[in-house]
């Protein structure tokens, strides 16, 4: 054969095996398309269904039904929503399968004047105006079990990461219509406070709602308020949460005591200081506070705590450098607060349900438990400061922000319990009844001395409020909430493993809504000590400088004091050296600490950037010259 029939047959047989190549791919392709096949690489798996949800799917009883309505063939749709909606179908296909026949989906494109419209409007699936004069749009999700019904009005890409726990509840309240009665019982207004209608017209406000996590136990709970004066709990309470309980009575903590004794399961958010109580009464002089007069003051559940052996004192608040919060302290600068805890998963247990999946909590103004061993309660720690860099601080000096509380930030190596369920054998804080001066208002000894029950305490009221839960942000359905960290989520789980179904908790707790920077947290700790130390150094240099400019003046007399002497000027400018090279060495404590940060930062981009680059090019370098080797 000559060259030019071995080059012809080499450029047919090289033009065969490419087309039998890209056919082969084009069929792989045609195979693959239809399978359902899926690798989810993130941490958290947040693309595969939960052992949650699975359980849940497990135990329906009734065929569900998944009426998703999306207005795929609408031009007025954004992409980006179109994209999103993929997603949220994908995810309702793995509850088709993971629901072994109990669960269908139907999807449904809802054009307009069509029958699928129709159905939207009927089922309450509401439209939503992307423009002034465009066709309406639908992006919501409907549950029909048993001639029952339940209905998402709307999805955002914002909402992702409580997309599962969201479908997952929507079944849930379907399957299982019947809602346990949750009591509340706050000195705030929780639940909302009534408004004259007249007077909301007046001033064109909106009626109080109340708190939203307590809007959000509505949809799967019957809440029922118990007044702050109560003496007694009915029977059919299956959980009662308490927030903030100021002042109560013994009346009403008596009612508690036989609440918790005869099996009823209790949530308590007590607080040193509240700032939503503050808050509502913006009158109130702090000092007069401190002194116990005026409407605001610390909560505790007194003869309770010392009946199970809790110590929680409300004049002490926890401050951890560690786990500092960035506030705003006025004039565009930023301040690290000890005393509002971003508590991660390092504070957090690790081995329990209610706080496994966690990953950031933020406690304001938290108080401290300790326990006493040994009265037939088992304690289990929820929550904890850190070890080396936590102290108690007055709860007055507290309130006046970093420079008042600075002289107390003195860590004593004790970890500090923020939260904590109390579960065991608990014993009556009333043996022989609530005491009084008249015959007539005594108490007998109550029926219950002792029975098994459930408690679960938290050192902080404030957490579950808006302000530290949730922003609002704008989307194409309205203004949603959006969490800001996990505090709704440690109080669902709160409630639905007292009072509701604990398969939710592992689904509620799917998702990481940050990543915090725990080296870069770490260096700010560091520099915060380091930066208190040199402060207080100056301000004893100035206190010093100071006393000696009193004494230097005390010798004085008359017109003489006005006049600044010889001694006084060197004084003076001897103060103003140490004040300018104390100043100096506190910025290089900054520069020091922003150099370290740097230096993290440019070695995690080198990492992420230069890294993988540099391992192609080494592989392909090692695999040129083994295959120049191997010819």
């Amino acid at each position: 054969m000559n060259q030019k029939n071995k080059s012809y047959a080499r450029f047919t047989t090289g033009a065969l095996g490419l087309f039998c190549l890209l056919f082969i791919i084009g069929a792989v392709n045609m195979i693959v398309a239809n399978l359902r096949i899926r690798a989810d690489l993130t941490a958290e798996k947040l693309y595969t269904l939960s052992k949650g949800s699975r359980e849940v799917l497990k135990k329906l009883d009734n065929d569900v039904t998944l009426k998703f309505f999306f207005s795929r063939s609408s031009t007025e749709m954004p992409m980006a929503l179109k994209s999103y909606a993929d997603q949220v179908q994908d995810l309702l296909k793995e509850y088709e399968r993971a629901g072994r026949g109990r669960v269908i989906l139907e999807a449904f494109d809802p054009k307009p004047d069509s029958e699928a419209e129709e159905w939207a409007q009927r089922y309450g699936v509401e439209p939503q105006q992307t423009s002034m004069f465009g066709q309406p749009v639908y992006f919501g999700l409907v549950a029909v079990s048993d001639g029952r019904e339940q209905v998402m009005g709307g999805f955002s890409p914002r909402s992702e990461p409580t997309l599962e726990y969201d479908i997952t509840r929507l079944i849930t309240r379907v399957a299982w219509p019947d809602k346990p009665v949750i009591g509340v019982m706050s000195s705030l207004s929780v639940l909302g406070a009534p408004m004259n209608p007249m007077m909301m017209m007046q001033r064109r406000q909106q009626p109080d709602q109340g708190w939203m996590v307590f809007q959000e136990l509505r949809k799967d709970y019957t809440v029922r308020e118990i007044p702050i004066e109560a003496d007694a709990i009915e029977p059919d309470v299956r959980a009662l949460v308490v927030v903030h309980p100021k002042n109560l009575s013994d009346k009403t903590l008596l009612a508690l005591d036989q609440f918790v004794l005869r099996g009823g399961r209790l949530i308590a958010l007590v607080d040193p200081f509240s700032i939503a109580d503050f808050q509502a009464n913006p009158q109130q002089n702090p000092m007069m506070m401190q002194m116990g007069g005026g409407q605001t003051g610390p909560s505790t559940l007194g003869k309770l705590f010392d009946a199970w052996g809790v110590t929680f004192d409300t004049s002490k608040i926890v401050a951890d450098m560690t786990c500092s919060t960035k506030l705003n302290a006025g004039n565009g600068r930023a301040e690290e607060n000890p005393a509002f805890l971003s508590l991660t998963p390092a504070n957090l247990e690790k081995g329990d349900l209610l706080t496994a999946q966690l990953s950031q909590v933020m406690l304001p103004f938290s108080g401290a438990f300790s326990f006493t061993d040994g009265n037939g309660i088992t304690v289990t720690p929820l929550i904890q400061s850190s070890k080396d860099d936590t102290s108690l601080i007055d709860q007055m000096n507290a309130q006046f922000g970093m420079s008042a509380m600075r002289s107390q930030l003195k860590p004593d190596g004790v970890q500090r319990i923020l939260a904590a369920r109390l579960q065991g054998t608990f014993k009556t804080a009333f043996p022989n009844g609530i005491e009084a001066e008249e015959e007539s208002e005594k108490v007998p000894p109550p029926a219950l001395i002792s029975g098994n029950g459930v408690v679960v305490l938290f050192g902080d009221a404030d957490f579950i409020q808006d302000q530290f839960c949730f922003q609002s942000i704008p989307t194409l359905f309205g203004n949603m909430a959006q969490p800001i960290n996990d505090n709704m989520t440690l109080f669902g789980n709160t409630v639905e493993q007292l009072a509701g179904r604990e398969e939710l908790i592992g689904v509620r707790s799917r998702g990481q809504f940050n990543r915090p920077f725990v080296k870069v947290d770490k260096l700010e700790a560091e520099a915060m000590k380091k930066w208190q130390a040199e402060e207080e150094s100056l301000q004893r240099k100035l206190q010093d400088a100071q006393q000696q400019l009193n004494a230097l003046q005390q010798e004085k007399q008359g017109s003489e004091r006005f006049i600044l002497s010889k001694e006084q000027q060197a004084a003076l400018e001897q103060f103003r050296k140490q004040e300018v090279e104390t100043r100096k060495q506190l910025k290089n404590v900054r520069k020091n600490l922003n150099r370290d940060i740097e230096r993290l930062g440019l070695r995690l981009k080198l990492v992420n950037i230069a890294l993988v680059p540099l391992m192609v090019i080494v592989f392909g370098v090692w695999r040129g010259a083994r295959r120049k080797i191997n010819s």
